[in-house]
Protein backbone atom coordinates (compact mmCIF):
# COMPACT_ATOMS: atom_id res chain seq x y z
CA UNK A 1 0.00 0.00 0.00
CA UNK A 2 1.18 3.68 -1.05
CA UNK A 3 2.37 5.07 2.24
CA UNK A 4 1.70 8.37 0.98
CA UNK A 5 -2.17 7.52 1.07
CA UNK A 6 -3.60 8.75 4.18
CA UNK A 7 -6.99 8.43 5.65
CA UNK A 8 -8.20 11.99 4.89
CA UNK A 9 -7.93 10.89 0.97
CA UNK A 10 -10.63 9.00 1.66
CA UNK A 11 -14.20 10.09 1.13
CA UNK A 12 -16.10 8.70 4.47
CA UNK A 13 -17.80 11.33 6.04
CA UNK A 14 -20.90 11.45 3.63
CA UNK A 15 -21.56 7.71 4.26
CA UNK A 16 -21.20 8.16 8.18
CA UNK A 17 -24.98 8.94 8.12
CA UNK A 18 -27.31 6.52 9.46
CA UNK A 19 -30.70 6.18 8.46
CA UNK A 20 -33.48 5.21 11.10
CA UNK A 21 -35.88 4.02 8.08
CA UNK A 22 -33.70 2.29 6.27
CA UNK A 23 -32.48 0.61 9.54
CA UNK A 24 -35.93 -0.40 10.59
CA UNK A 25 -36.69 -1.79 7.18
CA UNK A 26 -33.51 -3.90 7.66
CA UNK A 27 -34.28 -5.24 10.97
CA UNK A 28 -37.75 -5.87 9.82
CA UNK A 29 -36.77 -7.83 7.00
CA UNK A 30 -34.44 -10.32 8.83
CA UNK A 31 -36.37 -10.61 12.43
CA UNK A 32 -40.06 -11.56 10.81
CA UNK A 33 -38.96 -14.10 8.01
CA UNK A 34 -36.38 -15.85 10.35
CA UNK A 35 -39.47 -16.15 13.11
CA UNK A 36 -42.14 -17.22 9.70
CA UNK A 37 -39.27 -19.93 9.17
CA UNK A 38 -40.14 -21.40 12.55
CA UNK A 39 -43.61 -21.33 12.00
CA UNK A 40 -43.41 -22.93 8.76
CA UNK A 41 -41.01 -25.69 10.35
CA UNK A 42 -43.33 -26.32 12.79
CA UNK A 43 -45.96 -26.77 9.93
CA UNK A 44 -43.98 -28.85 7.41
CA UNK A 45 -42.05 -31.27 10.19
CA UNK A 46 -45.39 -33.29 10.28
CA UNK A 47 -45.21 -33.95 6.75
CA UNK A 48 -41.84 -34.48 6.23
CA UNK A 49 -38.48 -34.20 8.12
CA UNK A 50 -37.06 -33.61 4.58
CA UNK A 51 -39.13 -29.92 4.85
CA UNK A 52 -37.19 -28.72 7.17
CA UNK A 53 -33.78 -29.01 5.17
CA UNK A 54 -34.25 -25.86 3.09
CA UNK A 55 -35.70 -24.03 5.74
CA UNK A 56 -32.91 -24.88 8.30
CA UNK A 57 -30.34 -23.47 5.77
CA UNK A 58 -32.37 -20.34 5.20
CA UNK A 59 -32.85 -19.98 8.73
CA UNK A 60 -28.93 -20.05 9.31
CA UNK A 61 -28.45 -17.44 6.71
CA UNK A 62 -31.23 -14.90 8.50
CA UNK A 63 -29.41 -16.10 11.84
CA UNK A 64 -26.27 -14.66 10.12
CA UNK A 65 -27.73 -11.38 9.12
CA UNK A 66 -29.39 -11.09 12.96
CA UNK A 67 -25.53 -11.36 13.87
CA UNK A 68 -24.20 -8.50 11.29
CA UNK A 69 -27.39 -6.18 11.63
CA UNK A 70 -26.06 -6.47 15.99
CA UNK A 71 -23.03 -6.07 14.46
CA UNK A 72 -23.78 -2.40 13.27
CA UNK A 73 -25.54 -2.04 16.53
CA UNK A 74 -22.54 -2.24 18.26
CA UNK A 75 -20.85 0.37 16.52
CA UNK A 76 -23.65 2.49 17.10
CA UNK A 77 -24.02 2.84 12.97
CA UNK A 78 -27.31 1.04 12.44
CA UNK A 79 -29.79 3.57 14.04
CA UNK A 80 -28.36 7.31 14.70
CA UNK A 81 -29.92 7.18 18.52
CA UNK A 82 -27.24 5.38 20.95
CA UNK A 83 -30.57 3.98 22.71
CA UNK A 84 -32.22 2.38 20.07
CA UNK A 85 -29.26 0.70 18.78
CA UNK A 86 -28.29 -0.50 22.20
CA UNK A 87 -32.13 -2.22 22.60
CA UNK A 88 -32.13 -3.33 18.93
CA UNK A 89 -28.76 -4.78 19.44
CA UNK A 90 -30.00 -6.56 22.71
CA UNK A 91 -32.96 -8.19 21.19
CA UNK A 92 -30.57 -9.33 17.93
CA UNK A 93 -28.29 -11.08 20.55
CA UNK A 94 -30.66 -12.83 22.30
CA UNK A 95 -32.21 -14.54 18.93
CA UNK A 96 -28.43 -15.47 18.42
CA UNK A 97 -27.56 -16.25 22.04
CA UNK A 98 -25.01 -14.11 22.43
CA UNK A 99 -24.76 -11.01 24.68
CA UNK A 100 -24.50 -7.82 22.29
CA UNK A 101 -22.94 -5.45 24.70
CA UNK A 102 -19.99 -7.44 25.87
CA UNK A 103 -19.28 -8.80 22.71
CA UNK A 104 -19.20 -5.33 20.72
CA UNK A 105 -16.75 -3.77 23.35
CA UNK A 106 -14.30 -7.00 22.69
CA UNK A 107 -14.74 -5.84 19.07
CA UNK A 108 -14.49 -2.50 19.41
CA UNK A 109 -10.74 -3.34 21.08
CA UNK A 110 -10.54 -5.70 17.64
CA UNK A 111 -10.59 -2.51 15.73
CA UNK A 112 -8.25 -0.26 17.60
CA UNK A 113 -5.49 -2.92 17.01
CA UNK A 114 -6.10 -4.30 13.90
CA UNK A 115 -2.91 -5.42 12.47
CA UNK A 116 -1.32 -5.16 15.87
CA UNK A 117 -0.64 -9.24 16.14
CA UNK A 118 1.68 -8.65 19.08
CA UNK A 119 -1.51 -7.34 21.17
CA UNK A 120 -4.35 -8.99 19.18
CA UNK A 121 -4.83 -12.50 18.00
CA UNK A 122 -8.51 -12.40 15.87
CA UNK A 123 -11.36 -14.73 16.19
CA UNK A 124 -8.99 -18.14 16.77
CA UNK A 125 -5.83 -17.87 19.75
CA UNK A 126 -3.08 -17.43 17.19
CA UNK A 127 0.47 -17.91 18.47
CA UNK A 128 4.24 -16.32 16.46
CA UNK A 129 6.73 -18.83 14.90
CA UNK A 130 8.76 -18.35 17.74
CA UNK A 131 6.41 -19.75 20.39
CA UNK A 132 5.60 -22.59 18.14
CA UNK A 133 8.85 -23.33 17.69
CA UNK A 134 8.96 -24.47 21.02
CA UNK A 135 6.45 -26.87 20.96
CA UNK A 136 6.96 -30.64 21.10
CA UNK A 137 5.87 -32.10 17.60
CA UNK A 138 2.41 -33.60 19.26
CA UNK A 139 1.35 -29.66 20.58
CA UNK A 140 1.82 -28.44 16.91
CA UNK A 141 -0.13 -31.10 15.46
CA UNK A 142 -2.59 -30.53 17.89
CA UNK A 143 -2.35 -26.64 17.09
CA UNK A 144 -2.89 -27.62 13.78
CA UNK A 145 -5.83 -29.71 13.93
CA UNK A 146 -7.73 -27.26 16.54
CA UNK A 147 -7.49 -24.43 14.08
CA UNK A 148 -8.64 -26.71 11.23
CA UNK A 149 -11.72 -25.34 9.50
CA UNK A 150 -13.82 -28.87 10.37
CA UNK A 151 -13.72 -27.39 13.99
CA UNK A 152 -15.33 -24.55 12.78
CA UNK A 153 -18.54 -26.69 14.12
CA UNK A 154 -18.12 -27.13 17.64
CA UNK A 155 -16.37 -23.85 17.86
CA UNK A 156 -19.40 -22.38 16.42
CA UNK A 157 -21.56 -24.49 19.26
CA UNK A 158 -19.27 -24.05 21.98
CA UNK A 159 -19.18 -19.99 20.83
CA UNK A 160 -22.84 -19.08 20.85
CA UNK A 161 -24.17 -21.90 22.91
CA UNK A 162 -21.97 -22.90 25.17
CA UNK A 163 -19.70 -19.55 25.91
CA UNK A 164 -21.91 -17.11 27.43
CA UNK A 165 -24.04 -19.62 29.72
CA UNK A 166 -20.44 -20.42 31.18
CA UNK A 167 -19.38 -16.83 31.58
CA UNK A 168 -22.33 -16.05 33.66
CA UNK A 169 -21.76 -19.23 35.97
CA UNK A 170 -17.86 -18.38 36.34
CA UNK A 171 -18.30 -15.22 37.19
CA UNK A 172 -21.03 -16.00 39.46
CA UNK A 173 -18.98 -18.38 41.19
CA UNK A 174 -15.52 -16.18 41.47
CA UNK A 175 -18.24 -13.24 42.80
CA UNK A 176 -19.83 -15.57 45.59
CA UNK A 177 -15.96 -16.67 46.39
CA UNK A 178 -14.97 -12.94 46.82
CA UNK A 179 -18.15 -12.03 48.66
CA UNK A 180 -17.30 -14.79 51.19
CA UNK A 181 -13.42 -13.94 51.54
CA UNK A 182 -14.21 -10.51 51.92
CA UNK A 183 -17.11 -10.74 54.39
CA UNK A 184 -14.96 -13.39 56.06
CA UNK A 185 -11.88 -10.88 56.40
CA UNK A 186 -13.99 -7.71 57.26
CA UNK A 187 -17.20 -8.62 58.52
CA UNK A 188 -19.30 -5.11 59.00
CA UNK A 189 -17.91 -4.18 55.93
CA UNK A 190 -20.73 -2.55 53.59
CA UNK A 191 -22.38 -4.95 50.84
CA UNK A 192 -22.12 -2.39 48.44
CA UNK A 193 -18.29 -1.76 49.06
CA UNK A 194 -17.59 -5.43 48.62
CA UNK A 195 -19.42 -5.33 45.72
CA UNK A 196 -17.51 -2.57 44.03
CA UNK A 197 -14.28 -3.80 45.34
CA UNK A 198 -15.11 -7.10 42.63
CA UNK A 199 -12.81 -7.51 39.97
CA UNK A 200 -14.45 -10.22 37.31
CA UNK A 201 -12.16 -11.87 35.07
CA UNK A 202 -15.73 -12.74 33.09
CA UNK A 203 -17.18 -9.03 32.41
CA UNK A 204 -15.33 -5.73 33.18
CA UNK A 205 -18.17 -3.22 33.30
CA UNK A 206 -21.52 -3.00 35.31
CA UNK A 207 -23.06 -2.61 32.00
CA UNK A 208 -20.95 -6.03 30.11
CA UNK A 209 -22.72 -7.77 33.78
CA UNK A 210 -26.41 -6.25 33.20
CA UNK A 211 -26.41 -7.61 29.79
CA UNK A 212 -24.24 -10.67 30.28
CA UNK A 213 -26.97 -11.31 32.94
CA UNK A 214 -30.33 -10.86 30.89
CA UNK A 215 -29.48 -12.24 27.78
CA UNK A 216 -29.33 -15.30 29.57
CA UNK A 217 -32.47 -14.88 31.57
CA UNK A 218 -34.56 -14.21 28.10
CA UNK A 219 -32.29 -17.04 26.00
CA UNK A 220 -32.53 -19.77 28.47
CA UNK A 221 -35.47 -18.47 29.18
CA UNK A 222 -36.56 -18.83 25.48
CA UNK A 223 -35.32 -22.68 25.76
CA UNK A 224 -37.29 -23.47 28.18
CA UNK A 225 -40.56 -22.15 26.76
CA UNK A 226 -39.98 -23.04 23.53
CA UNK A 227 -39.03 -26.79 23.89
CA UNK A 228 -42.80 -26.88 26.22
CA UNK A 229 -44.70 -25.53 23.20
CA UNK A 230 -42.46 -27.26 20.19
CA UNK A 231 -41.23 -30.28 21.70
CA UNK A 232 -38.16 -30.69 22.98
CA UNK A 233 -36.37 -32.36 20.74
CA UNK A 234 -37.94 -30.60 17.80
CA UNK A 235 -37.17 -27.52 18.83
CA UNK A 236 -33.23 -27.91 20.64
CA UNK A 237 -32.54 -30.15 17.19
CA UNK A 238 -33.79 -27.10 14.87
CA UNK A 239 -32.43 -24.16 17.02
CA UNK A 240 -28.49 -25.80 18.21
CA UNK A 241 -28.17 -26.99 14.51
CA UNK A 242 -28.96 -23.89 12.94
CA UNK A 243 -26.99 -21.97 15.56
CA UNK A 244 -24.37 -24.22 15.04
CA UNK A 245 -23.92 -23.92 11.33
CA UNK A 246 -24.53 -19.59 11.85
CA UNK A 247 -21.58 -19.57 14.18
CA UNK A 248 -19.44 -21.31 12.34
CA UNK A 249 -20.12 -19.37 9.39
CA UNK A 250 -19.77 -15.94 10.51
CA UNK A 251 -16.52 -17.21 12.65
CA UNK A 252 -15.44 -18.62 9.75
CA UNK A 253 -16.29 -14.99 7.27
CA UNK A 254 -14.76 -13.10 9.76
CA UNK A 255 -11.68 -15.06 9.95
CA UNK A 256 -10.82 -14.77 6.43
CA UNK A 257 -10.86 -10.99 5.84
CA UNK A 258 -8.05 -11.21 8.59
CA UNK A 259 -5.92 -14.14 8.04
CA UNK A 260 -4.54 -14.23 4.20
CA UNK A 261 -1.63 -13.87 2.65
CA UNK A 262 -0.27 -11.26 2.58
CA UNK A 263 -1.81 -9.67 5.19
CA UNK A 264 -0.29 -6.76 7.66
CA UNK A 265 0.63 -8.75 10.75
CA UNK A 266 2.71 -5.79 12.68
CA UNK A 267 4.27 -5.91 15.95
CA UNK A 268 2.87 -3.00 18.05
CA UNK A 269 6.07 -0.70 17.55
CA UNK A 270 5.36 1.15 14.38
CA UNK A 271 2.10 -0.36 14.08
CA UNK A 272 -0.35 1.75 12.25
CA UNK A 273 -3.76 1.91 12.03
CA UNK A 274 -4.12 2.76 8.10
CA UNK A 275 -2.48 -0.24 7.50
CA UNK A 276 -4.00 -2.41 9.53
CA UNK A 277 -7.32 -1.46 8.14
CA UNK A 278 -6.00 -1.15 4.58
CA UNK A 279 -3.98 -4.15 4.35
CA UNK A 280 -4.68 -6.08 7.51
CA UNK A 281 -8.52 -6.31 6.00
CA UNK A 282 -9.47 -8.17 2.97
CA UNK A 283 -12.50 -7.31 0.31
CA UNK A 284 -14.60 -10.36 0.60
CA UNK A 285 -16.08 -10.29 -2.88
CA UNK A 286 -19.70 -12.20 -2.46
CA UNK A 287 -22.72 -13.05 -4.46
CA UNK A 288 -25.15 -10.54 -4.25
CA UNK A 289 -27.40 -12.88 -2.56
CA UNK A 290 -24.54 -13.69 0.27
CA UNK A 291 -23.89 -10.25 0.21
CA UNK A 292 -27.47 -9.22 1.25
CA UNK A 293 -27.62 -12.08 4.11
CA UNK A 294 -24.00 -10.87 5.61
CA UNK A 295 -25.03 -7.23 5.61
CA UNK A 296 -22.26 -6.17 3.16
CA UNK A 297 -19.86 -6.97 5.67
CA UNK A 298 -17.66 -8.06 3.00
CA UNK A 299 -16.23 -4.72 2.25
CA UNK A 300 -14.25 -5.13 5.41
CA UNK A 301 -11.03 -2.37 4.35
CA UNK A 302 -14.20 0.09 4.27
CA UNK A 303 -15.45 -0.89 7.41
CA UNK A 304 -12.10 -0.68 9.64
CA UNK A 305 -11.17 2.74 8.00
CA UNK A 306 -14.54 3.66 9.78
CA UNK A 307 -16.89 1.73 11.94
CA UNK A 308 -19.51 4.32 11.81
CA UNK A 309 -20.36 3.57 8.31
CA UNK A 310 -23.70 1.40 8.65
CA UNK A 311 -23.78 -1.49 5.98
CA UNK A 312 -26.54 -0.03 3.61
CA UNK A 313 -23.58 2.86 2.87
CA UNK A 314 -20.21 0.50 2.45
CA UNK A 315 -20.77 -0.46 -1.16
CA UNK A 316 -21.19 2.78 -2.40
CA UNK A 317 -18.17 4.03 0.21
CA UNK A 318 -16.33 1.18 -1.91
CA UNK A 319 -16.86 2.71 -4.99
CA UNK A 320 -16.41 6.31 -4.08
CA UNK A 321 -13.26 5.47 -2.89
CA UNK A 322 -12.17 1.90 -5.38
CA UNK A 323 -9.27 4.38 -6.91
CA UNK A 324 -7.60 4.62 -3.33
CA UNK A 325 -8.05 0.45 -2.92
CA UNK A 326 -6.51 -0.94 -6.04
CA UNK A 327 -3.88 -2.49 -3.61
CA UNK A 328 -6.78 -3.99 -0.81
CA UNK A 329 -6.68 -7.85 -0.83
CA UNK A 330 -9.77 -8.87 -2.37
CA UNK A 331 -10.83 -12.72 -1.74
CA UNK A 332 -13.86 -14.69 -3.60
CA UNK A 333 -15.95 -17.80 -2.07
CA UNK A 334 -13.23 -20.13 -4.10
CA UNK A 335 -10.29 -18.76 -2.08
CA UNK A 336 -11.66 -18.67 1.38
CA UNK A 337 -10.67 -22.28 2.37
CA UNK A 338 -7.42 -21.31 1.56
CA UNK A 339 -6.74 -19.19 4.24
CA UNK A 340 -7.75 -21.32 6.88
CA UNK A 341 -3.79 -22.39 6.69
CA UNK A 342 -2.90 -19.18 7.78
CA UNK A 343 -2.47 -19.82 11.61
CA UNK A 344 0.98 -18.47 12.66
CA UNK A 345 1.91 -15.18 13.14
CA UNK A 346 5.91 -14.63 11.99
CA UNK A 347 6.69 -11.65 14.17
CA UNK A 348 10.11 -11.04 12.46
CA UNK A 349 8.56 -11.17 8.81
CA UNK A 350 5.91 -9.45 9.44
CA UNK A 351 3.35 -11.94 8.26
CA UNK A 352 1.03 -14.80 8.39
CA UNK A 353 2.55 -18.35 7.34
CA UNK A 354 1.00 -21.81 7.72
CA UNK A 355 2.83 -24.42 9.43
CA UNK A 356 3.73 -26.39 6.25
CA UNK A 357 5.80 -22.49 5.79
CA UNK A 358 6.60 -22.68 8.71
CA UNK A 359 8.47 -26.22 8.98
CA UNK A 360 9.87 -25.16 5.13
CA UNK A 361 11.41 -22.40 6.67
CA UNK A 362 12.74 -24.48 9.34
CA UNK A 363 14.37 -26.93 6.94
CA UNK A 364 15.93 -24.19 4.87
CA UNK A 365 17.43 -22.74 7.75
CA UNK A 366 18.87 -26.23 9.27
CA UNK A 367 20.64 -26.62 5.64
CA UNK A 368 22.07 -23.44 5.84
CA UNK A 369 23.31 -24.15 9.24
CA UNK A 370 24.98 -27.31 8.47
CA UNK A 371 26.76 -25.90 5.03
CA UNK A 372 27.98 -23.11 6.70
CA UNK A 373 29.28 -25.73 10.10
CA UNK A 374 31.20 -27.81 6.94
CA UNK A 375 32.81 -24.75 5.79
CA UNK A 376 36.39 -24.73 6.95
CA UNK A 377 37.66 -22.20 9.03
Amino acid sequence: MDDVIKKSDFSLSPYMKSNDLWATGQVLNTVFPYIALWFLAVQLAPISLWFLLPIMMLMTLFSGRCFSLMHDCGHYSLFRSRRVNRIVGFTLGVINAIPQYPWSRGHAYHHKTNGDWERYRGPAVLISTDTFAQLTPFQQTRYGWLRHPLMLIPGGFLYLVIKPRLALIKGGFDFGVHLLSELGRHPRSALQKVIASHKSRNWYTAGEFWDLLFNNLFVVGGWILLSHWLGAIFFLSVYLITLTLSGAIFIYVFFVQHNFEGSYAHKTEDWDYLLGALEGSSYLELPAVLKWFSASIGYHNIHHLSARIPNYHLEACHQANAHLLANVKTLHVSSMLDCSKYILWDSVGGRLVSIEQFHQAAQLKSRVAERESEMPA
